[in-house]
C-alpha cells in the first residue's frame, strides 16, 4: 500500500460516524448490511448516511452492491488488511520478534449485541 492510500484510508475513518459504519459492517462481515439498517443502528438520517458511505467507498475501505432494491455494503477485507499490513509492516523490527497483522473475518457471526462507544 501506498502512503497516499493510508492517508485517504485513515482520514476516512478519522470522523465517528464513519468509524462507527466501519466498526459495524466490520461485525457484520463478508455479508455486509443494508444502508437503511446502517442508518437505523447508527441513527444517522438518509443524507447523512449516504455522505459517510460515499466517503468510506471511495476511500476504498468497504464495497457496494445491489440486491433488489436494496444496496448492500460491506468492508474489503483485503484493503483493511492492507491498511494494518501498511500500518506495522516494520512491527517489532528492532526486537528480532515477529507480528501478526493479518485479520480475517470469522466465519460464523455473532447474535450478541453491539458493544456502545463511549
Amino acid at each position: 500500500m501506498e502512503t497516499k492510500h493510508a492517508v485517504e484510508a485513515l482520514g476516512a475513518l478519522a470522523h465517528e460516524h464513519r468509524l462507527g459504519i466501519y466498526r459495524l459492517l466490520v461485525e457484520r462481515g463478508p455479508a455486509g448490511l443494508a444502508a437503511g439498517a446502517i442508518g437505523e443502528a447508527l441513527g444517522l438520517a438518509p443524507s447523512s448516511l449516504t455522505f459517510h458511505l460515499q466517503n468510506l467507498h471511495r476511500a476504498g475501505l468497504i464495497v457496494q452492491r445491489r440486491e433488489s432494491r436494496s444496496l448492500i455494503y460491506s468492508v474489503d477485507f483485503a484493503a483493511m488488511n492492507d491498511l494494518v499490513g501498511y500500518l506495522t509492516e516494520n512491527c517489532c523490527a528492532d526486537s528480532g520478534s515477529a507480528c501478526v497483522t493479518a485479520c480475517k473475518p470469522a466465519s460464523s457471526s455473532k447474535t450478541g449485541k453491539r458493544k456502545k462507544v463511549a
